[in-house]
């Protein structure tokens, strides 16, 4: 099942999830949905919250499709390490046609319950690092434009007001 992508504005993308901790059949079929509404919206990275569910759950495919074994699930994850910095253009389903340069570490370690609630920890850099910080942002009740300067997210927000009187975000 496809669900729609959460808009900017929605409440769920700005509070924290809850943690999971049913790892059952229901469970298993949602991430498969995830990664369906993921490719379906052209996107590498989805968070729970940005379907309307308000659970710590992200799935990542920084390839995808193009590598079944880069398929990354994180339930209940936390960063545990970040190493260097990198700046590049981000962008988030959630905020369709914006993206800005955003700072963010250059390797992240995370560690995650995989579908299963086992623990375990990855190590990504580059475009995978930033994939982890951005989906735990998420999670986080945080947006990327969180880390972008002041103007520049006041500038999106009239941009994103200027849409919804025009009946263009919904």
């Amino acid at each position: 099942m496809i669900y729609p992508i959460v808009l900017y504005g929605d409440p769920v993308l700005e509070k924290p999830a809850e943690t999971v901790t049913e790892f059952n059949e229901e469970l298993k079929k949602l991430i498969d949905d995830m990664f369906e509404s993921m490719y379906a919206a052209h996107g590498v990275g989805l968070a729970a919250p940005q379907i309307g569910i308000g659970k710590r759950i992200a799935v990542i495919d920084t390839t995808f499709k193009e590598d079944p074994d880069a398929k990354l699930v994180l339930i209940n994850p936390e960063i545990i390490k970040r190493e260097g910095r990198q700046t590049g253009q981000e962008g988030c389903l959630s905020l369709p046609d914006f993206r800005e340069n955003v700072a963010r570490a250059n390797i992240v370690t995370v560690r995650a319950q995989d579908v299963d609630g086992k623990w375990f920890e990855k190590t990504g850099d580059d475009l995978l690092a930033r994939a982890l910080l951005h989906e735990t942002d998420h999670l986080n009740g945080r947006l990327f434009i969180s880390h972008v300067s002041g103007l520049k997210r006041d500038l999106i927000k009239r941009k994103i007001k200027k849409l919804v009187r025009a009946g263009e975000w919904a």
